[in-house]
């Protein structure tokens, strides 16, 4: 079987990324490995958190205008990772294609469902209380979100069940999104597309 992986390099006035993903990691034969600086602290962690529970390898360096805010880091380092991913992923066929999970962490708990479907969408329910988690503002969260899902070409849904804390709300989600991403992106054995059209265009 092909190796799943791929390096974009996203470069604009605001931004300067690198970002290589690989969806397939073995231990004893080939390690996951996950390196992310972006310039934001909080969004390192979900970024590791997301390729950790995802069993994916990461490396994503951004250099960016936080002189200015963390708005184009941000949604430029989602863009590159869902460019990534998408053609890490090559053509959508003998994948399981659909993935949903939930994820707690401690008193929050969120669900993410994915489509790797070629037809870009996002819901969000995600109600922080904070301004910010760290260095990250909290209205960055959806908005990179949804910048993964179009870039990354997949429809997608991360809602909120419950929670207080809000790293644990945003922790959670992103952990719900790394085992449905895990679930969805899983080889059936098979060569077939997994859609009634026969196929799922890139």
């Amino acid at each position: 079987m092909s190796e799943r992986t791929a390096t974009v390099e996203r470069k604009t006035s605001e931004t300067h990324i690198t970002c290589t993903l690989s969806l397939d990691n073995e231990p004893g034969v080939k390690e996951q490995e996950i390196d992310v600086h972006t310039g934001i602290g909080f969004l390192d962690h979900m970024f590791t958190a997301l390729a950790k529970h995802g069993g994916l390898s990461l490396t994503l360096n951004c250099a960016g205008d936080l002189h200015i805010d963390d708005h184009h880091s941000a949604e430029d380092c989602a863009l590159a990772l869902g460019e990534a991913f998408k053609l890490a992923l090559g053509e959508r066929r003998g994948i399981k294609r659909y993935g949903y999970a939930y994820a707690p962490l401690d008193e929050a708990l969120s669900r993410a469902v994915i489509d790797i479907s070629s037809r870009p969408y996002f819901v969000c329910h995600l109600p922080f209380t904070r301004e910010k988690i760290g260095d990250l503002s909290t209205e960055m969260i959806p908005h990179l979100l949804q910048s993964f899902a179009f870039a990354a070409g997949v429809t997608l849904h991360v809602d909120f069940i419950r929670g207080e804390n809000n790293h644990h709300i945003a922790e959670s989600a992103f952990k719900a999104l790394a085992l449905a991403i895990r679930m969805a992106i899983t080889r059936t054995g098979g060569n077939d597309v997994p859609s009634t059209k026969g196929v799922l265009a890139l």
